[in-house]
C-alpha cells in the first residue's frame, strides 16, 4: 500500500459529528490509488445489484454483468438453483458467455472450445489429452456469492462475505409496504456516462434535496421542500417528501410524479426511487477515477400498450432531471481538481446522508489499507 494513499485517508476525520464534519477531501475523487483501493475494498466486498430475478426465472436462463472489470454470469440451474460465476474460462481467461442474456444448456468458450455446465462444472476440453496433473473437477467456473431481495439479484465477490439479509439490515421491512415485486413491472433501461468520479454522483443524490430548488425546477415544482425528510440507517439512507401540484407546477412532472417521493440509497452505489405507480433504480458504476456510468432501470405499475405514452412521458421527465444532474456532476469534478478546494462543510439540515456515505467509505478504505500494510510488513524478510 503506497503511503501517499494512507496519508490521503488520514485527511478525513470520520469522528466529527455532522455539525462539525467536512466532506471527504478532493483527492479522493481523482487519485488512482484511492480508486484502486475502492475497487478492492468497496466494490469487491459489498453486495452489488446486477440484474432482475425475472431474467433468470427458468432453468438455463442467464445474464451477464460486470463489477469493476470483473465479468460475471448469473444462471438458473436445471435444479432451479440460482448461481453466479466469474465469466472467465479457466484455460486462457476468455469470456465464456458472450451474450448479454439468453438461455442455454451449457456454456462453450468461443476461444478454445472448453465447455461448462450451467452448474459451472467443466464438462469438456478440446485436444487436451496428455496433460499431467490436471483435475477437471477443480477447474470449473469460479463461483460467486449470490442472493435476491425483492426482484433484484445481488452478488458479492468476497468469498467470506456476510449474507445479503445482514447487509440490508432494517431496509427490507421499510421497502416491503411498496409491494415492488407485486406491483411494479420492468419497462426499459437507460445508461448514462458522466465525466466525474462515481462518488460525485452519490454525493449529489444524498444532499437531502439541497440542490433541487436550484438545479431541478421541474421536480422542485411538485416536491414539498420544507417537508423533505432524511433518515439514516446502518448502510442506507431514505429521503422522502410529499408531492403536490398547482398551477405553477410543470405539467409533465405533475402528471407523472404523484403521491410521495421515496428515495432510497443502499451503500455503496444502489438507489431506488419510487412514486405512485412509477419507479426507477440506479446503479453507479466506476469507469475510472474521473468517469462513471449510471444505469437506470424503469418500472411501472402498468406496462400495457394503453400506458405506453404515459410511461414514455415519465421517462422523459427522468431524463431531464438526469441531464441536469450530469451537468452539475461534471462541473463538480472539474472543481474538485482546483487548487482552491480541498473539502467543504455539510448542511446539518440536508446532508446527513452524505455524511453517512463518507464515514462508511472511510471505514472500508482504512481497514483495507491497514490490512495491506500489515501484509506488506509481514512479507519483508528479517535481516540478520
Amino acid at each position: 500500500m503506497p503511503r501517499d494513499v494512507r496519508s490521503l485517508l488520514e485527511l478525513y476525520n470520520p469522528n466529527n459529528p455532522l455539525d462539525r464534519a467536512s466532506t471527504i477531501p478532493s483527492p479522493w475523487y481523482f487519485d488512482l490509488g484511492i480508486a484502486e483501493l475502492e475497487n478492492a475494498a468497496v466494490f469487491g466486498k459489498t453486495w452489488q445489484a446486477v440484474g432482475r430475478a425475472e431474467q433468470v426465472q427458468k432453468p438455463g436462463q442467464f445474464f451477464t454483468a460486470d463489477i469493476c472489470g470483473d465479468p460475471i454470469v448469473v444462471v438458473r440451474g436445471e435444479d432451479s438453483q440460482l448461481r453466479a460465476f466469474y465469466n472467465v474460462c479457466r484455460h486462457h481467461a476468455a469470456a465464456v458467455v458472450t451474450e448479454a442474456q439468453g438461455c442455454a444448456k451449457q456454456f462453450r468458450c468461443p476461444y478454445h472450445g472448453w465447455t461448462y455446465g450451467i452448474d459451472g462444472a467443466l464438462k469438456g476440453m478440446v485436444e487436451f489429452e496428455g496433460v499431467c496433473d490436471f483435475e477437471r473437477s477443480a477447474n470449473g467456473l469460479v463461483p460467486v456469492q449470490i442472493d435476491t431481495w425483492e426482484n433484484f439479484v445481488f452478488v458479492n465477490l468476497h468469498p467470506d462475505a456476510g449474507s445479503l439479509r445482514d447487509f440490508l439490515g432494517s431496509i427490507p421491512p421499510i421497502v416491503a409496504p411498496l409491494q415492488l415485486t407485486k406491483k411494479m413491472r420492468y419497462f426499459d433501461r437507460r445508461t448514462y456516462t458522466l465525466q466525474c468520479n462515481w462518488k460525485v454522483y452519490i454525493d449529489n443524490y444524498l444532499d437531502g434535496g439541497y440542490h433541487v430548488p436550484h438545479a431541478h425546477k421541474g421536480l422542485s415544482s411538485v416536491i414539498e421542500y420544507t417537508k423533505y425528510t432524511i433518515e439514516n440507517f446502518e448502510r442506507a439512507c431514505l429521503q422522502s417528501s410529499p408531492l403536490s401540484s398547482d398551477s405553477g407546477s410543470e405539467a409533465g412532472v405533475a402528471s407523472t410524479r404523484q403521491g410521495r417521493a421515496f428515495y432510497l440509497w443502499i451503500y455503496p452505489n444502489f438507489m431506488l426511487n419510487a412514486y405512485e405507480g412509477v419507479m426507477d433504480t440506479n446503479i453507479v458504476v466506476p469507469l475510472g477515477a474521473d468517469k462513471c456510468a449510471v444505469i437506470f432501470d424503469y418500472y411501472f405499475s402498468d406496462i400495457s400498450a394503453a400506458a405506453e405514452a404515459r410511461n414514455r412521458k415519465s421517462i422523459a421527465v427522468s431524463e431531464k432531471v438526469q441531464d441536469e444532474d450530469m451537468g452539475i456532476c461534471d462541473a463538480v469534478q472539474r472543481g474538485l481538481g482546483s487548487r482552491a478546494y480541498l473539502a467543504g462543510r455539510l448542511s446539518v439540515r440536508r446532508e446527513a446522508g452524505e455524511h453517512l456515505f463518507h464515514r462508511l467509505l472511510h471505514a472500508d478504505l482504512t481497514a483495507a489499507a491497514k490490512r495491506s500494510e500489515a501484509a506488506a510488513d509481514n512479507a519483508i524478510p528479517c535481516l540478520t
